[in-house]
């Protein structure tokens, strides 16, 4: 039985939020080099999605106000129609990627990027950038800020 399936490309576009000063202060800041603070996006049928404080949203590629992406990773093919991928996206907005879940360090665009990634072509976003968190709350400047209450903008002091 011979079946015919579109194949649609998805890419990953990949935005340095720090403009390049992650590399050149991060050394003075947390002890450690960065080589960037990343957003991310999934591209696939003729649109940008991505994940921030206001939930899921979309535009034509690289037509966000961060500009054009630092790169542009292919992450494959997906057989998955624009119809499904959007019922799958409305699914993933009004249960696990809505705006007032969004948290910088544990569940953000990378993790969105990550998730939706995995849906299309069943690979993961690279880790440099998923690990990102991890290795910055890892430093011993984020543990000193997140010692303090008042820094981090909380009432009670967290257990670090």
């Amino acid at each position: 039985m011979d079946q015919n399936y579109t194949l649609y490309p998805v890419k990953l576009y990949v935005y340095d939020l720090s403009n390049g000063m992650a590399r050149q202060l991060s050394p003075l800041m947390l002890g450690k080099q960065l080589d960037g603070i990343w957003h991310t996006a999934i591209v696939v049928h003729g649109e940008e999605f991505f994940y921030g404080g206001e939930g899921i949203a979309n535009c034509p590629p690289g037509g966000t106000s961060l500009g054009e992406p630092n790169s542009i990773i292919d992450l494959g093919i997906t057989e998955v129609t624009e119809e499904i991928f959007m019922e799958y996206l409305s699914s993933l907005g009004e249960s696990t990627y809505r705006g007032n879940q969004y948290h910088l360090f544990e569940w953000n665009c990378n993790t969105f990027s990550n998730e939706v990634a995995q849906f299309l072509t069943g690979s993961k976003i690279p880790a440099h950038i998923t690990d990102l968190p991890a290795e910055v709350l890892s430093t011993p400047a984020s543990v000193d800020y997140l010692k303090n209450p008042r820094a981090a903008g909380r009432e009670e002091e967290r257990k670090v």
